[in-house]
């Protein structure tokens, strides 16, 4: 089908090898290579429509935005062109991002402007919510972990967006990455020193953003950068609730957002969407980073706390450059994914290097004062005849395993257990690489970034366990039940999940691939990679 663009057009289906519209006469073909397809939708300023570009081989979809004046005041006009300049400029800035549109081309025709853009097939998460109901709290945690890296970059180039909610928000089906949309309402000439203020920063030409998901300075026409981070958690609240801000209450008196008791997060969380909702721009986030800071910090604050009051820190905050590094810190791609300007982040690496020096240097003490050095290499006492000497365990007893646990040991690597049971045991950040655990019993346990690398687990009864961001790179899985698992960020790559039962399980953010969840046991209780909740 061509359809026919003209705003006064009374039938703009027309049949789909047509050259001019069979109602109006309007050309069908924009700058002779444009074929309108059908309109996407309409605002304030014009429409946008599904096209293909017929002067390219296969003939691709494209995007265009009409910016289309109301009328033919020589102001409005001047106002559409400026606003329609600007979103070019800005999306030949920015289309550098493979998780932002780019701009393919942009035109005028007879004061009618038109924007062509890169077509992003995938459903928007309004669209997401409205079929499948609000997400889980991890499931919105990684949605901000991968939105608050592109709201980064965006402001990076001096650009505020504006406009940021559920609908300009799209999944993209090639690859489930998040895409944002609609840089119709951006500001690119912001002061960075006066965006970093509460009270002055330069007049916008334009009061644009939609009611609700605009905060109070950007509707006064005084957006600053937190202004879409303030954005940015309105869409959150809409993702836990299916509430648009229209369908929620405001406290009367501080323009405040009432939100708390319609969804259920945790108090930490609850803190960080606090921050971004504030009405008072000096006291909200002032940059995605910072909020990132607060997440990466959320794992790791029993670890802090712990450790604050230890008067000795380490030189070097990266314990890579002090030659230690924990088995995540290597392999574990939650970690290569992590800003390296992340400074909770680094704090959390220095807290886990200290725990391995520390671990290291007891067991090293330990050994010295009985006279052994660990139990694969037993020294015998002098004078024991060879054919006398006790042969070395190659078994650790479960109990074994949890008072070197309670000791500092976190290394069990390399190990055969026949019967390990430490069910409801908290052992984060132990190691049992390419350790044999067939039948082994962790249910209920805590194995927060635990490294189960090229570990045999067949038939492990992994029930309830947390595996927050837990390292499974090659491991053999098959038969174990992870039942209610929380594995909310792990990594299963190439891990053996056949006949996995992962009914329940939290696999939000977890690096594992349609292939392999396909050979195991999921359930419509199972949250997936995309924290959406359903059978694969």
């Amino acid at each position: 089908m061509s359809y026919c663009i003209h705003p006064d057009c009374p039938q703009p289906k027309n049949p789909p090898t047509v050259t001019h519209c069979q109602a109006c006469g309007s050309a069908l073909l924009l700058r002779d290579r444009y074929r309108v397809l059908r309109a996407l939708g309409r605002g304030g300023f014009g429409a946008t429509f599904l096209a293909r570009d017929e002067m390219l081989p296969g003939k691709p979809p494209c995007v265009i935005k009409q910016l289309l004046p109301s009328s033919e005041s020589a102001q409005l006009i001047e106002m559409a062109r400026d606003l329609f300049q600007r979103e070019a400029k800005i999306l030949g800035k920015l289309g550098s991002h493979p998780q932002l549109p780019r701009l393919l081309d942009y035109f005028e025709i007879e004061q009618e402007f038109f924007l062509v853009q890169e077509f992003i097939n995938g459903a928007t998460l309004q669209q997401e919510v409205k079929r499948g109901g609000p997400f889980t709290e991890a499931g919105v945690k990684q949605f901000l972990s991968e939105i608050l890296g592109m709201i980064q970059f965006v402001h990076s180039n001096h650009v505020i967006h504006r406009d940021i909610k559920p609908a300009n928000i799209i999944r993209r089906d090639q690859d489930k990455k998040l895409v944002l949309i609609d840089f119709g309402a951006v500001k690119d000439k912001v002061n960075p020193a006066k965006a970093a203020s509460s009270e002055q920063t330069a007049l916008t030409a334009y009061a644009i953003g939609t009611p609700g998901y605009a905060p109070p300075e950007q509707m006064a026409m005084r957006p600053v950068y937190a202004s879409d981070i303030y954005a940015l958690g309105v869409t959150c609240i809409y993702l836990l609730s299916g509430k648009a801000p229209k369908d929620l209450n405001y406290d009367p008196m501080t323009g405040e957002l009432l939100w708390r008791d319609k969804v259920h997060v945790s108090d930490h969380f609850a803190k960080v969407l606090e921050k971004m909702l504030e009405i008072s721009v000096r006291h909200r986030y002032q940059s995605a980073e910072a909020v990132l800071r607060d997440l990466d910090l959320e794992p790791y604050l029993a670890s802090l706390a712990q450790n604050m009051a230890t008067p000795s820190q380490p030189k070097d905050l990266n314990p890579a450059q002090n030659g230690h590094t924990s088995p995540h810190a290597a392999f574990s791609p939650a970690n290569e994914d992590r800003s390296p300007a992340s400074s909770a982040a680094r704090m959390a690496a220095a807290i886990r290097a200290r725990r391995e020096r520390a671990s290291s240097s007891q067991s090293g003490a330990s050994s010295a004062g009985m006279g052994h050095t660990s139990p694969h290499t037993a020294t015998p006492k002098s004078g024991t005849p060879s054919s006398a000497r006790q042969p070395a365990r190659l078994q650790l007893t479960s109990e074994e395993v949890k008072q070197k646990y309670a000791k500092g040991r976190r290394d069990f690597s390399l190990q055969t257990f026949s019967t390990l049971d430490v069910q409801r045991t908290a052992l984060s950040d132990i190691n049992f690489n390419q350790s044999k655990l067939p039948n082994a019993n962790f249910q209920g346990a805590d194995l927060s970034h635990a490294n189960f690398g090229r570990a045999s687990l067949t038939k492990a009864n992994l029930r309830n366990t947390k595996l927050i961001k837990a390292y499974f790179h090659y491991a053999n899985l098959e038969g174990a039940d992870l039942r209610g698992a929380n594995l909310t960020q792990a990594c299963l790559s190439n891990a053996n999940l056949r006949g996995a039962n992962l009914c329940g399980s939290d696999l939000t953010g977890a690096l594992v691939t349609d292939e392999q969840l396909s050979t195991a046991r999921t359930n419509w209780s199972t949250v997936l990679p995309n924290g959406r909740r359903g059978i694969l």
